[in-house]
């Protein structure tokens, strides 16, 4: 467990247990396109939960106010490829910090140390998508230093 501090108080961030799949999912859901796109039904994202636990190159995080609320999460990904000369990427999705806490520097503390967590694993570089959407996160994005320097595609493969 780690400790960060914020304007609003010093916050924990931990690997996500079982325990912290509803707040994970109430964060997910905490903002015009999670919640219209997250299910209220835990059962789905608890058996997502343990393919994501039981796989070494994932870091599902949960981070807490001293009350012990959550108000953030994001997930890390550790990507070894062959590109960039055999670069291990860290890829970080899902990332949400509690509407009541955004503009305390919660953001930037959780990536701060996300990068830390990406280079102790060997990463040399972390990338994420956003939603095209969410004006407000691309700005922040590019205020730590991230550049949109790819055009990214999905397909929807059903099931």
């Amino acid at each position: 467990m780690d400790r960060i501090t914020t304007k609003g108080g010093t916050v924990t961030v931990a690997r996500a247990g079982p325990e912290d799949v509803p707040d994970i999912v109430a964060l997910l859901r905490d903002d015009e396109i999670g919640a219209g796109r997250e299910d209220a039904d835990h059962s789905t994202y608890e058996s997502a939960f343990a393919r994501i636990d039981a796989d070494g190159n994932q870091f599902l995080a949960i981070a807490r106010a001293e009350d012990g609320s959550a108000v953030g999460t994001l997930q890390l990904s550790f990507v070894p490829g062959l590109t960039r000369g055999g670069a291990t990427r860290l890829l970080i999705e899902g990332v949400r910090v509690h509407s009541a806490m955004r503009g305390t520097g919660l953001g930037s503390a959780l990536f701060a140390w996300a990068h830390e967590q990406g280079r102790a694993r060997g990463a040399s570089l972390a990338q994420l998508t956003t939603d095209k959407r969410r004006d407000e996160a691309h700005r922040f994005y590019e205020r730590l230093g991230y550049e949109a320097t790819h055009e990214g595609f999905k397909l929807e493969l059903g099931g």
